[in-house]
């Protein structure tokens, strides 16, 4: 089991948005997510800088390469970026975090 982190930006105005949008999250999305092995994933917003706190709990971390090239995740990723700093290929900005704690 590995733990990851990572933030993401948000569009100003579009926390509301966010929010409805992830509280209706695909039957098939969260299915993928649960085949990648992610086992627990969280996400949480910094109301003040706009920017997504992520963390995840990982089976296995190398299995979530699959998640790119999956038509689902593309088009979870087509849905969200007008709302989110995003790459060309709709793919969010993420910034890898290193664990500097842990207490189990």
């Amino acid at each position: 089991m590995a733990r990851i982190a990572f933030t993401m930006k948000l569009f100003p105005g579009y926390e509301a948005e966010y929010r409805r949008r992830h509280a209706t999250i695909w039957p098939e999305l969260q299915a993928l997510l649960k085949e990648a092995g992610i086992a627990e994933y969280s996400i949480f917003l910094d109301e003040e800088t706009l920017l997504l706190f992520a963390y995840m709990v990982v089976e296995e971390p190398d299995r979530r390469g699959q998640l790119p090239g999956h038509p689902v995740m593309q088009k979870w990723w087509d849905q969200m970026k007008d709302i989110m700093d995003s790459h060309p290929d709709n793919s969010p900005v993420t910034r890898p975090l290193k664990e500097v704690f842990y207490m189990p």
